[in-house]
């Protein structure tokens, strides 16, 4: 279960970062669910990243490990969010 803890947190954080940057984009925001969903993929994916890079989850759940992971999903999902906000809305038009 320790092995899966990084990548929990990093979802979880992913879809705060996700809805944070929906409310702080409101014109770019995909609803609360859709922010959750793209905050989700992109915190998976920039918690991933980073810890490839040996900044997030690597050496175990120290408190070094644990902040990397919910930096790396916080800001990866706010990220992926506003990206496909953005797309999303410039298809709109």
């Amino acid at each position: 279960m320790e092995s899966f803890l990084p990548l929990i947190i990093q979802l979880v954080s992913g879809a705060a970062g996700g809805n944070v940057a929906g409310a702080l984009m409101k014109n770019a925001s995909l609803g609360t669910l859709g922010n959750s969903i793209a905050g989700i993929l992109g915190g998976g994916i920039g918690g991933q990243l980073l810890g490839m890079v040996g900044m997030a989850g690597s050496g175990g759940m120290d408190l070094g490990g644990i902040l990397g992971s919910v930096a790396g999903g916080g800001v990866g999902g706010g990220v992926v969010m506003a990206v496909i906000g953005l797309i999303k809305k410039a298809m709109a038009k």
